[in-house]
């Protein structure tokens, strides 16, 4: 955006002499924005805990979020806008922590991967239509270069709030603020359901049965997180954001596009539209993916083909290409170029259809009620975390995808078909992920409530500790 360039100028010139921001102006404008959205994802379970996961999705939007949206808008000189950044950004983390957690905690468990996977897909249409957005306006030589780009966020943050001013609290919130009716009327309207329907009724009772478990076991606060078997589950939330990130798909959109211009694409809008088209379509088979065979396999096989993808785009990247004495990179064989290309679709297909949606689904069902929103907070914030430190390190991460394999195969615990208060129960009964495959639940925490299976328990449940 020259106009932008010249706008924010502070008298700085680039190596073509242009007006520009200079080098380190240029990586404040850049971290700060990641700085936001790391505190915001931390600060979003007291803010979820404490106003309810609805309320705090529409304070989150409307009040931080678009408070940086118009900062950045009104931007004239470079503080404003960095300002800006910093509130959008703690505005994108506390949403991007609370979305999943809402989700999760509505859905029914025969759809809940697609609907926490759905947030992923909206993702990546986001991405896609910013690039057009940006690619329309970059060369218009007045404000609206970067104006109109950055106002067009107000669209999406109001249908945003409209939705979610016309969707209820989180019946499982409700209970835990012991609003019993409350939970009752927020649940029967998501399940579109009546209120006095069996089915309403049994679901409550396992959730309130499942809460009051966990307060007979005291008080919680962010230190539980790291004990026994809530660290376990926090770990394997916070690794699998952070593989998320080094999967290498950064290296993939920022510097996978040398392949494209080594094929004779030079045109850098055409190349945006191709990978985030395929990242885009590339999420669907994944959503279907997710229920159909499971969170472990869909990740494992992922890994895989990310793996796979990955090791050729760099053979044929460093076997068909050089570089003259001035640095210019010297193609050798214009075809295995066209075939990198191709596996770089693939890389990415692999990535939408399993570690882009999978990521937040598995996260959003691993915890307890009772912490959940404190260790989702932290999860989310690893992941911004990591999309930051990335940005440094993205070219020597290669190999991550052999650590993603091993980690879906030892950690990662299958949850498809069950209740969040049953994947519960599953952490407590299976030591070992490998095994969880075959875990089905036998008792559920109202029948433990009322005292009931007390010696099923003992039978069976201890036996499957391994």
């Amino acid at each position: 955006m020259p106009y932008w360039q010249d706008e924010f100028s502070t008298g700085h010139r680039n190596s073509e002499g242009h007006l520009d921001v200079s080098a380190s102006q240029s990586a404040m404008i850049v971290s700060i924005l990641s700085a936001g959205t790391f505190f915001g994802a931390l600060t979003a379970a007291p803010v979820a805990d404490a106003i309810g996961r609805r309320w705090g999705l529409i304070a989150s939007t409307s009040l931080v979020f678009n408070l940086g949206v118009i900062l950045q808008t009104a931007a004239t000189e470079i503080p404003m806008f960095v300002a800006g950044r910093f509130f959008a950004g703690f505005g994108v983390g506390l949403i991007s922590a609370m979305i999943p957690l809402y989700q999760s905690e509505t859905a029914p468990k025969w759809i809940r991967g697609v609907i926490v996977g759905a947030y992923q897909f909206a993702i990546t249409i986001g991405l896609l239509l910013a690039s057009i957005v940006n690619n329309a306006t970059q060369h218009r030589n007045d404000t609206g270069s970067y104006r109109i780009p950055i106002a067009v966020q107000f669209a999406w943050s109001i249908i945003l709030i409209s939705g979610m001013l016309l969707l209820p609290e989180t019946p499982r919130y409700l209970i835990k603020k012991n609003d019993l009716h409350a939970a009752t009327v927020s649940l029967a309207k998501i399940r579109r359901l009546p209120q006095d329907d069996p089915a309403i009724a049994e679901e409550l009772a396992e959730i309130q049965a499942n809460h009051n478990y966990e307060l007979s076991l005291g008080k919680t606060s962010y230190v539980d997180c790291f004990k026994g078997n809530l660290l376990k589950r926090l770990l394997t939330g916070c690794c699998l954001q952070g593989l998320q990130q080094l999967t290498g798909i950064n290296f993939i959109f920022y510097y996978g596009t040398q392949f494209f211009k080594n094929s004779g694409f030079h045109n850098s809008f055409v190349i945006s539209l191709i990978t985030n088209c395929v990242n885009v379509a590339s999420t669907l088979p994944g959503l279907y993916a997710i229920e159909k065979w499971g969170r472990r396999p869909v990740l494992f096989w992922g890994a895989v083909g990310m793996c796979v993808s990955q090791f050729i785009v760099a053979i044929l990247g460093t076997t068909t290409t050089g570089q003259d004495d001035l640095g210019n990179i010297i193609v050798h064989n214009l075809a295995a170029q066209k075939a990198a290309i191709a596996f770089i679709c693939f890389y990415i297909f692999f990535f939408a259809a399993s570690w882009g949606p999978v990521a937040w689904v598995v996260t959003g069902e691993i915890f307890p009620l009772k912490v959940r929103a404190k260790s989702l907070s932290m999860t989310t914030a690893t992941n911004w975390l990591l999309n930051w430190a990335i940005a440094y390190s993205t070219p020597y991460l290669g190999g991550c995808c052999f650590i993603c394999i091993a980690f879906v195969y030892f950690f990662i615990y299958e949850t498809k078909g069950l209740t969040l208060e049953q994947v519960d129960e599953l952490y407590a009964e299976v030591s070992e992920a490998r095994k969880s495959i075959t875990w089905v639940p036998t008792i559920t925490f109202r029948q433990i409530q009322e005292g009931k299976g007390a010696e099923e328990m003992e039978v069976e449940h201890i036996p499957q500790k391994v």
